[in-house]
């Protein structure tokens, strides 16, 4: 009989030939186009690695341990993939609806999201802010079996790609941040558009676009949970969507390093290794160790969010301290490999750009201290 651990083994093994066959070579053709091609999800759903904590029932892999999910994540930073559109459509999205929606939503949509047959997105942030969900100017009304969505959305990963959009509107007047709704928002819809591909410095395979709800009626059927709780369910979710960002904190970080501790004991400078001079030994040294220290507090609070037992501060904690690691780590590692991980084709200067985002998205670097020092009663 298999133990859990080789279990993850056997899991990550999959992980890793799935995307080194299905992904890897078609990266490059990805980032150029600014899209990862539809018929890659369908491949990730027969892979089974879309839907991991869904019933097998709605066509998911019961997979409600967190750390298939951060398996699975960690091989993608491994073969370069591009990371956010997947956690957006798996760790996001697809458990929200099966956390809030009824069993009528989530045999309507589950069974294609985990499939890859629909993509799907989460669209919070507006072009007038976007760390305070409180302020959204999103509104959607309610008449008859209808509301009437109107408002945008910017910067929304999936946002070309998506056939399903669970939207933050105000449904209500009441107090700040009591009069929150989702909405599952479907292409098909009249009134809903998207503007043009948005072009970003990082992550250039992720499709990222503005939305935009004029007069856009959505059925009642599609409001996810109860009017007026949206915050209530940011709050459940944001636990998990954080250490999913973590994990790509983590992940990147301890790429980043192997490349680099592999890359200075091979380049000479003054006739040595440029390893073997003092200030880079002792700079790897300390990123080491804070690298290791990272993979310690992820995997503590992973543990914990698998029991239920991790908070929302604990969360806005491990995000805020691995992801400015990872950033710490990229900018260092690119300064040690010089003017070759300035060009555009290095795997090094990708991992330093794409970990800048990583501060933003999620929550910033500042809502996340404020947060942490909110609960330490200041």
């Amino acid at each position: 009989m298999k133990t859990t651990q080789d279990q993850f083994s056997d899991f990550r093994a999959t992980c890793r030939e799935f995307l080194e066959r299905e992904g890897a070579p078609h990266q490059a053709d990805w980032e150029e186009k600014g899209l990862v091609d539809r018929s890659f999800w369908e491949k990730v759903g027969r892979a089974g690695l879309l839907g991991m904590g869904v019933s097998p029932a709605l066509g998911g892999q019961d997979k409600t341990d967190f750390r298939y999910a951060q398996v699975f994540t960690e091989e993608m930073i491994r073969a370069g993939i591009t990371a956010p559109i997947i956690i957006s459509h798996n760790d996001v999205i697809a458990s929200y609806l099966n956390a809030f929606g009824t069993q009528e939503q989530q045999e309507r949509w589950l069974p294609d999201l985990c499939a890859g047959r629909r993509i799907a997105a989460i669209a919070i942030t507006e072009p007038s802010g976007g760390s305070d969900s409180t302020e959204i100017k999103t509104t959607a009304v309610r008449e008859g079996d209808y509301y009437r969505l109107n408002g945008s959305k910017t910067y929304i990963t999936n946002g070309i790609n998506a056939d399903l959009v669970l939207v933050a509107v105000k449904t209500d007047a009441g107090q700040r941040g009591q009069n929150i709704s989702l909405f599952v928002v479907e292409r098909e819809m009249e009134g809903f558009t998207r503007g043009d591909a948005l072009k970003k410095l990082g992550w250039h395979a992720s499709d990222t676009a503005e939305l935009y709800f004029n007069d856009c009626l959505v059925p009642k059927e599609n409001l996810l949970g109860r009017e007026n709780l949206g915050s209530f369910y940011f709050m459940t979710g944001m636990t998990r969507e954080r250490m999913s960002i973590s994990t790509v904190a983590v992940a990147s970080a301890e790429m980043a390093m192997q490349e680099t501790v592999k890359y200075v004991k091979e380049r000479k400078a003054f006739g040595q290794a440029i390893g073997s001079f003092q200030y880079n030994r002792f700079v790897l040294a300390q990123l080491d160790t804070e690298v290791k220290i990272a993979r310690v507090y992820l995997d503590d609070a992973i543990q914990k969010l698998n029991q239920g037992k991790l908070s929302l501060e604990d969360a806005a904690r491990v995000k805020w301290w691995t992801t400015e690691l990872q950033v710490k780590v990229a900018d260092r590692c690119l300064q040690l490999h010089g003017g070759s991980a300035y060009m555009s084709d290095s795997k090094i200067g990708k991992n330093w750009v794409n970990s800048r985002v990583q501060k933003i998205y999620g929550g910033t670097s500042e809502i996340l201290q404020e947060v942490i020092s909110k609960s330490m009663g200041l």
